[in-house]
């Protein structure tokens, strides 16, 4: 048979450009495409055999590798199904004809269960030549007697010719091309990085993926010692990859340490896992999973530069890394893989098309992690608040996120420090020890227990025994406020509007005393200016002299989270201040205000600004605020030297 030198049928030059230059991004991958389609090759081989009597049965397979620097070339080699000349022309010479998706469909009605083929689109093969200057497949079919050479420079068109060759499968010898300022093909010439792409693309191929390497090895006497400087080289077949995945065996047969030392190995942390989560789900969709929760938050977590997602792999070969699509926002720190005969690609597999299959499996991966964390509060306390610890900011982010959609999943599964308990507590542990006549779920807003315990705030709550739910992260209000309620019980901030607590006889007397010190407050409101909304007598204050609270809506917490928001925001929170009219204070600014109602400027200041001081908010100007108080000390010191007459600014 003459060398033939055909067109390609597609749409040439042009088109196969495309393909090389467009689809794929990531050059090195054109080693996982064909390694592919050589395990293609193999499983149609095998599957043909099980019901063709013409055909050997055997179980040796294998795909093999084989570098030649000083020629600049990579062979690789398997003994699967080979080509005809009919079938190389329509699989190798039209662009986008797949082999594998026509084989599959003249085999519909087998049972094809356990053909893990991977090809669907036909161009894996052309990612070749992003790194090869020309491509050489030499291949032979069981069913022709004679073996078949094509060549291509990946340009217009190929050749073929008849082969020598005897034995069933396919060769493909790629010639590097030369580096470019920007590409160094050179690397793919080195046994090191070939082996390293087999592990990282292909590691789960089923079947052995060889190379010769060369091994060194120290000469040894006639007595088995060592001969210093003396060495031997020899060249050994090596088998590059595991071949049969961890998720692949018995789940009841890998232990706890296998599974951490698959994790540390695999994404590089130095702790085992505080969760390892096993799935394997069949249905309407088919996966499987293992999931990691670490032991210690990445340091980078809430950095731009962290990147979600769970590795990703069709038919055992790896897709993708980081597959964000898998993993919702709140569970970002997760680990792990999914494995998936039914994921559909697009024709570079390199990234998924955006389907349901995804949106399905990242459901059930999120709803089967927090059944294991749910399993875990109630069985195993210690290890959850560990975890708790360390990730509950992302799950109380899950609860305020995409407008509270998964508030009702994880609500129970969220962690408080209070006033009165020594440990956390989740809200159905909170609502279970709430005194009878407690009709709300209280909270507040400080930087730790310690400064909430001590705030103003707390006083009638401290009287009538109440616990309260300590809010010391920013999104804590946020998340508060998509819940509502647990249990039909409201949320009731203490820093907040009215508590409608008090007896209705101290709510009658506090209502009195505000009518008969109307002009006294309206005197300090007029004083305060626009720096208050309202200044009332306090129905919550039972020790502390003064507090400051917001009005119903934007409380201080949210103003400050949303100002620190980037662009322009002006968001302010309705301020009240609220005095105590039992302590000696507001009986003291009463009786300056009756003796020296023109004094009462000073007094309102200082009054205001304690109060910012005790939510913890910044005093508009420091200087101001420091002279009045030496003002009024130098006043009071005078009065005293007085001898205690009275005199007008008494």
């Amino acid at each position: 048979m003459a060398k033939e030198i055909k067109q390609f049928q597609t749409e040439s030059k042009k088109l196969l450009n495309l393909m090389i230059n467009s689809i794929y991004t990531n050059k090195e991958i054109f080693l996982r495409e064909l390694i592919s389609n050589a395990s293609d090759a193999i499983d149609k081989y095998h599957l043909l055999s099980l019901t063709d009597d013409s055909l050997e049965k055997t179980n040796d397979y294998e795909i093999h590798l084989e570098l030649d620097k000083k020629k600049r070339k990579l062979i690789i080699s398997d003994n699967g199904i080979g080509m005809t000349h009919d079938e190389l022309i329509s699989n190798i010479g039209t662009i986008a004809k797949s082999g594998t998706l026509e084989f599959l469909k003249n085999q519909k009605d087998r049972d094809m269960k356990d053909a893990d083929l991977i090809g669907q689109f036909g161009v894996g093969f052309y990612s070749a030549f992003m790194v090869a200057k020309k491509v050489q497949v030499i291949t032979k079919s069981p069913f022709s007697d004679t073996a078949y050479r094509w060549v291509s420079a990946g340009e217009d068109e190929f050749t073929i010719e008849e082969s020598k060759r005897t034995e069933r499968g396919t060769e493909i010898t790629l010639f590097f091309r030369k580096d470019e300022e920007d590409e160094n093909y050179s690397d793919f010439l080195e046994d090191y990085k070939i082996q390293s792409l087999v592990k990282k693309y292909s590691d789960y191929v089923k079947y052995p993926i060889t190379m010769d390497r060369e091994k060194t090895t120290q000469r040894l006497d006639d007595e088995g010692n060592k001969i210093e400087n003396e060495y031997d080289t020899e060249i050994e077949n090596e088998t590059l990859n595991q071949m049969v995945p961890i998720w692949k065996r018995n789940k009841t047969e890998v232990t706890d340490n296998e599974l951490n030392d698959f994790y540390k190995a695999q994404y590089y942390d130095y702790n085992d896992p505080s969760f390892r989560i096993w799935t394997n789900v069949e249905g309407m969709i088919t996966y499987k999973s293992i999931i990691f929760i670490p032991s210690k938050a990445p340091q980078n977590l809430y950095s731009d530069k962290y990147e979600k997602g769970l590795q990703l792999y069709a038919k055992d070969v790896f897709v993708m890394d980081k597959c964000k699509e898998l993993v919702p926002d709140y569970l970002r720190f997760i680990k792990g893989l999914v494995v998936s005969p039914d994921l559909n690609l697009n024709i570079s597999r390199e990234i998924l098309q955006k389907n349901r299959q995804l949106e399905k499996i990242q459901k059930n991966l999120e709803k089967k992690i927090v059944n294991e964390l749910e399993k875990t509060l109630k069985n195993e306390r210690e290890t959850y608040v560990a975890f708790w610890k360390e990730f509950g900011v992302n799950i109380k982010y899950g609860i305020y996120e995409n407008f509270g959609m998964n508030k009702d999943l994880l609500k129970d599964i969220i962690l408080f420090q209070t006033v009165k308990e020594d440990s956390l507590v989740t809200l159905k542990e909170y609502v279970e020890k709430m005194p009878k006549d407690q009709k709300e779920i209280y909270f507040g807003s400080a930087p730790s227990k310690a400064s909430l315990k001590a705030s103003p705030q707390m006083d009638v709550l401290k009287k009538k025994d109440y616990d309260v739910l300590v809010l010391a992260d920013d999104v804590d209000e946020f998340m508060i406020s998509i819940l509502a309620e647990y249990d039909s019980k409201k949320f009731k901030s203490i820093n907040q509007g009215d508590l409608d607590i008090q007896d209705d006889s101290v709510k009658e007397e506090i209502k009195t005393l505000e009518t008969e010190n109307k002009d006294l407050l309206a005197a300090i409101k007029t004083a305060l200016g626009s720096e208050v909304d309202e200044v009332k007598l306090s129905t919550r204050l039972t020790e502390s002299p003064v507090c400051l609270v917001s009005g119903e809506g934007l409380s201080f917490e949210m103003e400050k989270v949303i100002n620190q928001m980037p662009g322009d925001k002006d968001m302010k929170a309705k301020k009240i201040l609220e005095i105590n009219p039992q302590h000696d204070l507001f009986k003291a600014i009463e009786r300056i205000y009756t003796n020296s109602p023109e004094s009462i400027e000073d007094y309102a200041n200082l009054l205001y600004n304690q109060a910012l001081l005790i939510e913890g908010l910044a005093i508009k100007d420091p200087v101001e605020f420091s002279n009045k108080m030496v003002k009024i000390l130098i006043k009071a010191a005078n009065i005293g030297d007085t001898n205690g007459t009275d005199t007008k600014e008494d």
